[in-house]
Order: C-alpha cells, then sequence, then structure tokens
C-alpha cells in the first residue's frame, strides 16, 4: 500500500471562536481526506490546526516541523502580524530545506504579515508575498485601493467579486500543471472562488525559480492582479534540495465561507455574500481539481 502524503493546514493565529479558525476550511480538508488513488487508497493524510504558543510563544508542531512526518504545509495566513514566530519560521525553512513543499494563502492590507518571520531558504516565498506596512508591492502604482466599497480595508485589496461567488482565472502561457484541468472545455482551471479584497503576491527579484501562473481580474479597476505565484524545486549553495512552494493571493480561495456562505463566518465580514456557488456546487470544480493538483504537485516524491 502507497503512503498518503502527510498534508498539514495551519492557521496562524490560536483558535479564536470568532475569526479565521481552522474548522471554517473543514471543506477543504474533506475534500482532500476523501481523495482515492487508483488502487482506492487514500491519497492524503490531513491535519488541520490552530496554533497553539507554549509559555515562550512557540507553537510546539510548528517549531519542529523539520522533525515532523508532515510532507508539506499549508498556511493560512489570518493574522496581522502575531502569528508565525522567528523559531518557527526557521524551522519551516529547514522543513523545506528537506525537499518538503509550502503553501502560503494572505489576504487584504495586512493579513498573513507573519510570513515576514519564514527563514532563509523560504526568502521567495517571504518576500513575494507583499502587505501594506511591511514589504509592499515594488510596483508602486499598485500600492493603492481597488476595493472601493470597504472603506475600513486598504491596499493591497484587489476586489475579485462577493464571497460565495466565482471569478474567471486567467492562466499564464505556458500552462502550469496544477492549473490544467482535463475535465474542463478548455483543459485548464477557469475559475476560482472570489473574493472583495484579495491579497498581493509576486516574483521578488531574489526569486531565480518563480512565475505567476494565474491572474485575477478587478471588477472595480479591471486591473489584472497576481492571483497565483509558483516557485520550484532547486539546490542551495551546498546542494541540498529546496522544496516546491505557492503563494496565493488569498485564503478565501480555500474557506468553507467562499464555497458555501451557509457555513457562515466571523462577524467583523460585513460585504453581502453570493448564492452562486452553494447554487450550483459544479462551480467549484476548477477550485477542486486544482487543489488535487497542487497537492501532488508539493510532495516531495513529485519532484
Amino acid at each position: 500500500m502507497t503512503k498518503p502524503i502527510q498534508i498539514l493546514l495551519q492557521t496562524t493565529i490560536p483558535f479564536t471562536e470568532d475569526d479565521w479558525h481552522i474548522s471554517r476550511f473543514s471543506l477543504l480538508r474533506d475534500y482532500l481526506t476523501e481523495l482515492k488513488d487508483e488502487t482506492g487508497n487514500p491519497l492524503f493524510a490531513v491535519t488541520g490546526r490552530d496554533r497553539v504558543p507554549d509559555s515562550e510563544g512557540n507553537d510546539p508542531v510548528l517549531s519542529s516541523l523539520d522533525q515532523s512526518d508532515f510532507d508539506q504545509i499549508w498556511l493560512f495566513g489570518v493574522d496581522c502580524g502575531d502569528g508565525i514566530t522567528p523559531k518557527e519560521g526557521e524551522a519551516i525553512a529547514r522543513f523545506r530545506k528537506q525537499g518538503k513543499g509550502i503553501l502560503t494563502a494572505q489576504d487584504h492590507q495586512d493579513l498573513g504579515l507573519s510570513f515576514n518571520n519564514l527563514g532563509e531558504t523560504c526568502q521567495e516565498v517571504k518576500k513575494g508575498n507583499f502587505f501594506h506596512t511591511q514589504n509592499p508591492d515594488p510596483d508602486s502604482s499598485r500600492c493603492s485601493i481597488d476595493d472601493i466599497y470597504s472603506e475600513n480595508i486598504c491596499w493591497p485589496n484587489y476586489h475579485s467579486g462577493a464571497n460565495g461567488d466565482c471569478q474567471p482565472v486567467e492562466v499564464v502561457e505556458p500552462i502550469h500543471p496544477i492549473l490544467l484541468n482535463p475535465h474542463s472545455p478548455s483543459g485548464k482551471v477557469e475559475l476560482f472562488p472570489a473574493h472583495p479584497h484579495e491579497g498581493g503576491v509576486g516574483i521578488p527579484t531574489c526569486a531565480h525559480n518563480g512565475r505567476v501562473i494565474a491572474l485575477g481580474k478587478s471588477l472595480v479597476t479591471k486591473r489584472p492582479f497576481n492571483l497565483i505565484v509558483a516557485f520550484e524545486a532547486c539546490q542551495d549553495e551546498e546542494g541540498h534540495p529546496i522544496g516546491r512552494a505557492i503563494a496565493e493571493s488569498s485564503f478565501h480561495h480555500f474557506a468553507d465561507y467562499n464555497w458555501n456562505p451557509s457555513y457562515g463566518c466571523p462577524s467583523f465580514v460585513e460585504e453581502p455574500s453570493s448564492p452562486k456557488i452553494q447554487q450550483n456546487p459544479e462551480l467549484l470544480d476548477d477550485i477542486k481539481t486544482y487543489i488535487r493538483n497542487v497537492a501532488i504537485w508539493l510532495a516531495p516524491g513529485s519532484h
């Protein structure tokens, strides 16, 4: 029997009922858990958790991630700076230095800001996540408000649509394998869950192994923005394998609320949601195909 790929779904905050805790990503967890290989065995073993800081403020799982059996970590940046600690960031970097995979998903303004504490072998991922108060987009023209409707939220905040709706995906050529969907008319991923204020990601100057693979488009300014950045596996100067990585503009691509608003959201979410995906669940086919592709692509054995 083939051992399932071990995936850690991890938020950057301790459990807080009225926030984006890990239980708000239950549909993602369930979908990954249900996937089987051609012989009927589970493809993935999925663990979902929030931060549990110890007396020194470090999460014991994250701060020893390189000693774990996990093959990849999906980090949902739902903090505003008080998430991943430097000790945890170094362990995550050592984890990637074992050839293991990382996905980061942030959101508007400074959500996910603690990604700035990722360690040395995650430098291009760290610097490819753009925020408001630290590491802003090097294109200064993008340091401006896009979503004009949520007045309490500042840039980066690209408006791709209402929560519960979907947005068209512009796939950048050449098509990256994680964006292939043989069941769609075009043979590629065409739709993603939408969000009123997505964050900013891109290719930093220090990255020689990454590229933007998909774009979204603002419904307000009609301006395209980077939806997904993919970083290929490589080696460091000492020949150690550096695992693959993905930087996503929003964790809302994976949240229950964006797949089905009836699952609810924190009370601070004020924007009206859309029933479109809930009424047409087949609209999730693309994001589910993408998720399966990502989970396989990030696994060390797939390099």
